[in-house]
């Protein structure tokens, strides 16, 4: 299991040098992920490998749920509005719900490209999620904002837009997992997940084209 984190929050980098050593430190946590998942993975290989001292690692991130919720959200950060797929064929000209189903088909296809890299962030998000750990929030408000925009919504949602997000997010959540587990295979999943997001979001976003 994850350690837990520690009562003290994780130290934000503020230097060049120091952006520099965390993003050395998320770089060797994505690739010694991808190799060995979250519970094979040693902390202190991820600082040898970063060249930092174990301490300097620890004083960012507490734990390998800090860790891996912070290589979670960089993704996101790096998951940019325009890197979604081609435009499909029969897709409706300005639909919402597709807008949406674009944005997680690409992060799907980002995070599934390293399986055993996408369980350990799952693993850690579920963690920080019951410790309500800042790394935890910080992420999920970032996809919900991505999530959001790609929905046309403005600077102000309202609660049953931010409902919507949340539950497309859980639905695709759930399709990531079987994914994982080997239920459905990546095409299974781009299907069900475009379906999803036709079904939640199309009734209240594509009465009216963006």
């Amino acid at each position: 299991m994850p350690r837990i984190t520690e009562a003290r929050q994780p130290a934000e980098p503020s230097s060049a040098e120091q952006k520099d050593r965390y993003r050395r430190m998320l770089r060797a946590a994505s690739r010694l992920g991808a190799m060995h998942g979250l519970e094979r993975m040693q902390m202190h290989d991820v600082a040898k490998e970063a060249g930092v001292a174990i301490a300097t690692l620890y004083r960012y991130f507490p734990s390998k749920t800090d860790l891996f919720v912070a290589v979670l959200h960089r993704q996101v950060d790096q998951l940019g509005l325009d890197d979604v797929v081609a435009p499909r064929d029969g897709a409706s000209p300005g639909s919402r719900a597709d807008a949406v189903a674009d944005v997680l088909v690409a992060a799907s296809r980002r995070m599934l490209a390293r399986p055993q890299l996408a369980t350990a962030m799952l693993q850690a998000n579920n963690a920080a999620q019951l410790q309500g750990a800042r790394e935890y929030t910080e992420a999920n408000a970032a996809f919900h904002r991505m999530l959001l925009t790609a929905l046309g919504v403005g600077d102000e949602p309202e609660d049953e837009d931010l409902r919507m997000v949340r539950i497309v997010e859980q639905t695709w959540y759930g399709v990531l997992v079987s994914t994982l587990n080997g239920v459905i295979d990546l095409p299974q999943a781009e299907q069900d997940i475009r379906l999803a997001a036709r079904l939640l979001l199309g009734p209240r976003y594509d009465a009216t084209p963006l």
